[in-house]
């Protein structure tokens, strides 16, 4: 237990300083922007630079591991979709922004600083072949859906156009391109800028953390929506199991891989999903409360997890 409370400690309490100093200081949640851009087009990139460009490119080719964990995310996703939208009779644009709140964990800013804490460099590329492929699930769903629920009277080629422009120039995966395609030349980059890459990716994960706290104190929370009661323990709890019977019923995968998949996939829901709330203009107030509670609850349901993985109470297959 000692050994999970202090993996945890300066994770959970790097969030924790960013959330006090922001009661503190009391700044506008607009001050936070050129931070944003630093991590989201800096720090994080040239941490999944770093972390590619010095993986033996076969590492990389694992097509049955990213099919899995694809296939998984996108079903919690359409079962969080189909209660909201059938169940409840909630629009497409709320149950979209519901699905994503059940599927779409924290995995840019929380997910390669935890995992790369708790498992070491070997979980970084499952790390980076998540947030990839998730992310690029995410930015293809999401617009889809919102055009759909709006009704826009927009061409398909077009709405398909801007969906791969978005993916195609999203910092994340040019940074991933590049260090995959880096790793397969077997070049090594010049002595500067190596430093330079290891430099700016350092400073990726306390950055990330801290902006997070800041964030979630910036957004208190004023209503406690009745879906949570059901997307809280899906993204919690249902997600992560569902992926380590998935990944456990699908092949053998080396126990990093196994391990990272459920760490990330039991992380908080997104801040990116209350930016897309913004972004469409429904389910805002809501959309934040689940980052804030999803978030709270993390520090018992990730500890948890993280106290069966290094205690040896989880295996990493299921059906060995």
């Amino acid at each position: 237990m000692a050994e999970v409370f202090a993996l945890v400690l300066p994770f959970f309490g790097m969030i924790l300083i960013g959330y006090i100093a922001a009661r503190i200081v009391r700044l506008p949640e607009e001050a936070l922007g050129w931070f944003n851009v630093f991590i989201i087009y800096v720090a994080l990139p040239a941490l999944f630079f770093r972390l590619l460009a010095d993986t033996p490119i076969e590492d990389l080719a694992r097509f049955d591991f990213i099919a899995v964990n694809i296939a998984v995310t996108f079903t919690i996703f359409l079962a969080v979709f189909f209660v909201s939208r059938r169940l409840r009779g909630a629009p497409i644009e709320d149950a979209t922004i519901q699905g994503l709140a059940g599927a779409y964990g924290n995995i840019g800013y929380m997910g390669p600083a935890l995992a790369i804490l708790a498992f070491g460099e070997r979980a970084a590329v499952p790390v980076a072949l998540i947030v990839c492929f998730e992310n690029i699930l995410h930015f293809s769903v999401t617009p889809m859906l919102m055009a759909a629920g709006r009704g826009r009277d927009r061409r398909p080629v077009q709405l398909v156009l801007t969906i791969a422009k978005r993916i195609a120039f999203h910092p994340f995966i040019i940074s991933m391109v590049l260090g995959i395609a880096v790793a397969a030349s077997g070049l090594a980059l010049p002595g500067s800028v190596s430093r330079l890459v290891e430099y700016l990716s350092q400073a990726a994960a306390p950055s990330a953390l801290f902006v997070m706290g800041v964030t979630l104190a910036l957004r208190p929370l004023k209503q406690r929506p009745v879906e949570l009661g059901y997307i809280v323990p899906v993204k919690l709890i249902v997600h992560p199991i569902a992926m380590y019977v998935a990944l456990s019923v699908a092949g053998d995968f080396p126990a990093i891989w196994v391990f990272t998949a459920v760490l990330m996939a039991a992380l908080p829901t997104a801040t990116n999903v209350f930016v897309l709330a913004q972004q469409y203009g429904v389910w805002i107030e809501r959309a934040s409360a689940t980052v804030l509670i999803t978030t709270a609850g993390s520090v018992v349901t990730v500890s948890a997890l993280l106290l069966a993985i290094t205690s040896g109470a989880l295996p990493p297959d299921l059906f060995p």
